[in-house]
């Protein structure tokens, strides 16, 4: 397997799939296309996890379904009651590219640890396994951001795997709880500066570098978040690539 060298993640703030005219059914977006040709490949191994759903065998059956008609090699990896590979770690250097869905980023990463597999993830992403997720699946590449994993009421967390040195936040225009926590916390140091993106927008880093934004949102957001020296933040607004929804 030829990779490009590069590492890269594409941190979704929501939207990666979207409902299909098929009733019960749900379709990739394009953001999901634009990870896919991250990896350079002409028919891409993707691997799917949903450990932050419990690995719930509905919603990995309707991201199976999800990719009808894409040329994609499909697997998952589950930890419930057991893991269902012999060797996790092998089969995600395997991957050309590793999706993880959304649900508790909390227990999401507990499990992680526990299986060691957060060891394993960044070893993929240092041989260029294309890394992305949405909500819990984006939050788990940064140092942390905001989480219900604890009940309704939003707190900080700081427990990712800080692959990307920043913090992160996830459904920024759906949810009014989000914007402001997420100022607080990196006004009040709890989470360093860091990136945010609207529903239907993906943050793509290469390496530790965050490269663009992208969406299949029209009017769709990215952000960033820095502390003002004072004890407040700035919030700047990056426009987002429009891709093909």
């Amino acid at each position: 397997m030829t990779r490009s060298g590069q590492s890269h993640i594409l941190a979704i703030g929501g939207g990666s799939f979207r409902p299909s005219s098929r009733h019960g059914f749900i379709e990739a977006s394009g953001l999901l296309r634009y990870a896919l040709d991250l990896t350079g490949q002409d028919r891409p191994k993707l691997g799917l996890l949903a450990t932050a759903t419990g690995d719930d065998s509905d919603w990995l059956l309707k991201m199976y379904g999800a990719f009808a008609g894409w040329d994609v090699e499909i697997s998952h990896l589950t930890v419930f009651p057991m893991p269902n590979v012999d060797d996790p770690r092998a089969w995600m250097l395997d991957q050309d590219m590793i999706y993880v869905s959304g649900g508790s980023v909390a227990n999401l990463m507990a499990l992680w640890r526990l299986h060691g597999l957060d060891e394993a993830f960044e070893e993929a992403w240092r041989s260029g396994v294309v890394l992305s997720g949405q909500s819990a699946g984006a939050l788990c590449w940064h140092v942390g951001g905001n989480t219900d994993s604890f009940g309704p009421e939003l707190r900080p967390w700081a427990e990712g795997l800080a692959l990307l040195p920043y913090s992160c936040g996830v459904h920024y225009d759906s949810d009014p709880q989000r914007r402001s926590l997420l100022h607080r916390s990196v006004a009040d140091g709890e989470l360093p500066a860091g990136y945010a993106a609207d529903e239907g927008v993906g943050l793509h880093y290469v390496g530790t570098e965050f490269i663009q934004a992208v969406s299949v949102t029209p009017g769709g957001g990215a952000y960033r978040v820095e502390p003002d020296g004072g004890n407040g933040v700035k919030e700047f607004r990056i426009e987002p690539r429009l891709l093909t929804a």
